[in-house]
């Protein structure tokens, strides 16, 4: 798996899109995926928007629960990397990142924020 180190000051304004919720490794036990070092895994939908460009969707895995993320409001995100990967003829492009914070300030709509 080929893993690429990502800019995150050249993708814009990153905005939490999914709440942070555990990410499940077996659906039929609803068993949470751990890291190698045992911490369970959660992924947060942020939408990426460059000047002038169409809003992209990634999902972010993070080690450990962020904490004081809500939709729509602005994250910081910290050593994101991706990573390229391949099973049979499926393939695609994955993103992992050391932390994922609220940037304080930023108005949520719907959440009696306004803006």
């Amino acid at each position: 798996m080929q893993s690429i180190p990502v800019d995150t000051a050249r993708l814009g304004v990153l905005r939490c899109a999914i709440a942070p919720e555990a990410k499940i490794s077996n659906p039929e036990t609803q068993e949470v995926k751990k890291d190698r070092d045992g911490n369970p895994v959660w992924t947060v939908a942020v939408t990426v928007r460059q000047d002038r460009r169409r809003i992209s969707v990634i999902e972010i895995a993070v080690s450990g629960e962020p904490k004081g993320i809500d939709e729509g409001q602005i994250v910081k995100v910290t050593g994101l990397t991706a990573f390229m990967w391949a099973m049979g003829d499926r393939h695609g492009v994955s993103f992992r990142a050391d932390a994922i914070t609220p940037v304080h300030g930023t108005a949520v709509q719907g959440k009696g924020g306004g803006a």
